[in-house]
């Protein structure tokens, strides 16, 4: 694949129904475009709490309790991060009326992960650092089904697979240790229906508040590799 240099900080989002592929999208951007990092809420979250910080106690009481982490929260664990990278000023608060005036350096390029999940969300990220670019990734249902019956899993390394496009080289086995593959738990049918109805139930007010600031593109395709070229060929429009 090649390797392409961006002239200007890239600030992404990626939206998709689950098993539409944004991991793997996720993955072909950073490896084309080596400037470009991922800020993923969750592992931010989980750092937090594994490292007892200030902020990771409150949000594990929060949790042990079966609540939700507030959005603040998560959205103060992002402002960290791109502070910690000096991708905006250290001065920059929670409480400021206008948004962080981020670096435009193309070293400071990265998809967020994990966050925004609902247009509420979204408006509270406008508030606290400028999004750039969202990417909508579309494929059709049943092949989304299709991909999820063929998708096996190492557990312990997060690691995936799928028989149909980018099966294992000994089946039944991870590559990398050997070890046995699982199918999740929640690879059913009737369990990505439902999350296939909340994710369009949520995301339609959030790709609407996106389209209106100019942000959205959209893309289909029945496969990551139909995808690709599409989603890079805008990438290099606006950035590179």
């Amino acid at each position: 694949m090649a390797v392409i240099k961006l002239k200007k900080a890239a600030r992404v989002i990626l939206v998709g129904a689950p098993g539409v592929g944004k991991g793997t999208q996720a993955e072909r951007l950073i490896t084309r475009y080596p400037q470009l990092s991922t800020i993923s809420s969750g592992d931010l979250l989980r750092a937090s709490v594994r490292n007892k910080t200030p902020l990771g106690l409150k949000a594990e009481s929060i949790m042990k309790a079966g609540d939700l982490v507030p959005d603040k929260m998560i959205l103060r664990l992002i402002l960290d991060q791109l502070q910690a990278k000096n991708w905006v000023s250290k001065t920059t608060s929670m409480s400021d009326t206008v948004p962080a005036k981020p670096s435009d350096e193309p070293s400071a390029s990265f998809i967020l992960d994990g966050f925004p999940r609902i247009a509420s969300q979204a408006a509270s990220l406008d508030a606290l650092i400028p999004i750039n670019l969202v990417v909508s990734l579309n494929t059709p249902f049943d092949i989304v089904l299709a991909r999820i019956a063929s998708r096996w899993v190492h557990e312990p390394s997060g690691r995936i697979y799928n028989t149909e496009f980018h099966p294992p080289k000994t089946p039944g086995k991870d590559d990398v240790t050997g070890e046995p593959l699982t199918k999740r738990t929640d690879d059913d049918e009737k369990t990505w229906t439902q999350r296939f109805k909340n994710f369009q139930a949520t995301s339609q007010p959030l790709l609407e508040h996106y389209e209106k600031k100019g942000l959205l593109f959209s893309v289909q395709g029945n496969s990551s590799d139909e995808i690709s070229p599409k989603v890079y060929e805008e990438f290099e429009r606006r950035f590179a």
